[in-house]
Parts: C-alpha cells; structure tokens; sequence
C-alpha cells in the first residue's frame, strides 16, 4: 500500500470506499504479474489522454502484457505507452470479469444493493452482449440512486452507441454532461453520436470540448480532424493531425494521420503554385 501511495497510484487514507478498494485490488493483481508501480502510473496517464476516462482502473477491463498493461475499451484492446492494439488470447489475464468467468461471481453479487457495487457489476457485463441486458440494468439501477452517475451514463451510452442506438446513446452522453460538465470523454462520445448522425458542425464543436478540456487527448485530435476533413476545411484538420502524431508516434492509426498530412500539403502547394500562376 505504501509503495502504490509513494508512487501515486492511490491517495492514503484512513478510510478506503468501496470505489478505492475495487482500485487497490486492480493494482494488487496486476502487480503479482510483476507489473511495476511507474509502468502502471505511466500507463494510466497514458490511458487518461488517450480516452478522457477519470479512472481507467475502474472503466476498462485491464490485463497485463508481459510487464506492461493492457485496457479494453469500446471493443479493442490497447497499450497505451507503446499506443498498439494488441490481442487478448489469454482471458485468464485479465483483472475484470469477462463473459467465461462472471458467472459464479455475479451469482454472489446479485443481492448487492449499494451503488459501488451496481456499477461494478455492471462493468463486469457489459464486456459480452449475453450479458449486457444485465449490465443495463444494473447501470439503470445506479441512475435510479444517484440520477448524476456521470459514469454510468456514459457506459450507458457506449452500449447503446454499439447498438447503432443513437438516440438513446445521445440522450446518456449528454446527460453525463450536466452531470459533469469537465467530463472529456462525454464530449468526446457525444461527438461520435453528432458525426454519426451527420451533425458536423455540432459533433467538431464537441470534440474541441473535449481537447479543450484534455489538451492531450489523441482520439479526439483524430476524430475532429477526419470531421473538418469532411467539412472541407483541411487547414484546421493539419493543426489535429499534426497534434495526433505527437501524441501517437508509432500507432496504427498515426500512419493514417501522417498520409493525411502529407495529402494537405501537397495540395496546399498545388494550390500556392495555381494562384501565381494565374
């Protein structure tokens, strides 16, 4: 306990919640796989950056790779400090329950009534759509006692936005907002569901909310860039694009962003050389 509050993974405390718990657990199981302290740090702040989340701990399946740490998020697998999907074979790996072996351990939560553990639940289900029913529930449960549950608004949302349930999935983003109006990855999802919908202007003013808010956010550097490509505004793309490829140096999708660069300039120059001519 020492060791994770010197290195600034949990805030020493004379009482732990239940949320505080949950957290120590994550990095008790990550460190038996002799994950270091600074890798798990380094990996959370990375995390952070890279989704908006508060605490990815807690909002993400977590798996170690080796001596490094994976999270599972909106459906993929990422590690964060390389910034590489990587595939999850083994689902012994990983901290949070999975489909294969929630069943004897929701069987001992199901009598669980108090909100830290609804919404750990429904963490632990929404990973497979067999159970996502039941994540529903659980995460509607948590609405039901705290109505400004940011988070489970946004769980909320990202399945119904899995679902193609736009509406739905709009409606939880952007209540999270009231909820938390500094919250990045709401604007961020809210910004998914407007680009989805083919609102442009609106979903590039909420993806700017969320850099705004988390200056290092790559995904939403990426997504509002593709969305200003789409608005014919490839000057103010450039400035996003250039932004991602700081942030991510040798991810899959920062080779995207590196030939969408060197598109812009290119026709950035035919268009300097066009207008001396004329």
């Amino acid at each position: 306990m020492l060791t994770w509050e010197k290195a600034g993974l949990i805030t020493a405390s004379d009482a732990y919640s239940f949320f505080d718990l949950l957290t120590i657990k994550q990095l008790r199981d990550l460190t038996a796989k002799r994950v270091k302290s600074a890798t798990i740090l380094k990996s959370l702040q990375q995390m952070r950056a890279a989704s908006g989340m508060d605490n990815p701990l807690l909002e993400s399946s977590v798996f170690s790779t080796g001596k490094r740490v994976a999270f599972r998020h909106d459906g993929a697998a990422v590690e964060p400090i390389a910034g590489q999907f990587v595939m999850d074979f083994n689902n012994r790996e990983q901290v949070t329950l999975t489909a294969k072996n929630a069943g004897s351990n929701v069987k001992t939560m199901r009598g669980a009534e108090t909100l830290p553990e609804l919404f750990a639940r429904g963490v632990a289900l929404e990973e497979d759509p067999q159970t996502q029913a039941e994540a529903i529930a659980c995460y509607m449960k948590v609405l039901e006692l705290e109505p400004n549950h940011a988070a489970a608004h946004i769980n909320l949302g990202t399945i119904f936005y899995n679902r193609q349930d736009f509406a739905k999935a709009e409606k939880h983003y952007r209540a999270a907002i009231l909820a938390d109006p500094r919250y990045a990855l709401a604007y961020f999802d809210l910004g998914n569901v407007l680009d989805e919908t083919g609102r442009l202007p609106d979903a590039i003013k909420a993806y700017l909310t969320a850099i705004m808010l988390a200056p290092t956010y790559a995904d939403a550097h990426y997504n509002v860039a593709l969305a200003l490509e789409k608005s014919k505004l490839p000057r103010k793309a450039l400035l996003h694009w250039r932004a991602y490829v700081k942030l991510d140096k040798s991810g899959p999708w920062s080779v995207h962003a590196r030939a969408q660069i060197a598109k812009i300039l290119k026709l950035e120059s035919l268009s300097i050389v066009s207008r001396r001519a004329r």
